[in-house]
């Protein structure tokens, strides 16, 4: 997607060769212009699938998910939880998942009332890097007996390895940009 390149060009910060900051308008500040036709991309790709809900981890993918959740028909947003509120009171299918840029593990969470084995699943997030959220939320789907048709990622890092991971298990994965490497400040796409 050119009008994401373009933008991860002008508006990214490279951290050392591992980390891209977006912040300024995918997971802090949000273009909602872009985030509109990122939604309209995922829908695009992922036409004819038969999607019945976008599953996403809390935080930085609800937005995503929200707007793509409209390119799909208004179809439900599922996130799953980092830590067990008070309200979650029902039972619940529960994966471990490690986070790259935080340095810790925890379990994610959604209510058994809200995954069902009648849903067909797209997961989506902003980054796809060692894959281990992504790897975490198909095993939520699939402890629900769910179909997981496919897992979308705004921001892919192919030099993390996430997406190849996901790719040999398996699984359908569309980024819209794919970085090859990060060197010396600059953002190489594949």
């Amino acid at each position: 997607m050119e009008a994401l390149k373009e933008r991860i060009v002008a508006d990214g910060v490279a951290i050392g060769t591992e980390i891209v900051k977006v912040d300024s308008f995918l997971n802090h500040q949000i273009d909602v212009e872009l985030l509109d036709e990122i939604g309209r991309e995922f829908a695009r790709r992922f036409e004819g699938c038969q999607v019945s809900k976008i599953l996403t981890v809390e935080a930085s993918g609800i937005a995503i998910a929200c707007m793509a959740a409209i390119h799909f028909g208004n179809i439900p947003v599922l996130f799953a939880k980092k830590t067990s509120p008070n309200t979650m009171t029902e039972e619940f299918y529960g994966a471990e998942v490690k986070s790259f840029t935080k340095g810790t593990t925890s379990v994610v969470r959604v209510s058994k009332k809200y995954l069902s084995p009648d849903d067909r699943v797209l997961i989506l997030d902003d980054f796809l890097a060692h894959g281990e959220a992504a790897v975490g939320m198909a095993e939520l789907v699939s402890q629900a007996g769910a179909e997981l048709v496919g897992i979308g990622a705004v921001i892919e890092k192919q030099f993390q390895g996430g997406g190849q991971r996901l790719r040999e298990k398996g699984c359908r994965v569309e980024s819209l940009a794919v970085i090859e490497s990060i060197r010396d400040g600059k953002i190489k796409f594949l």
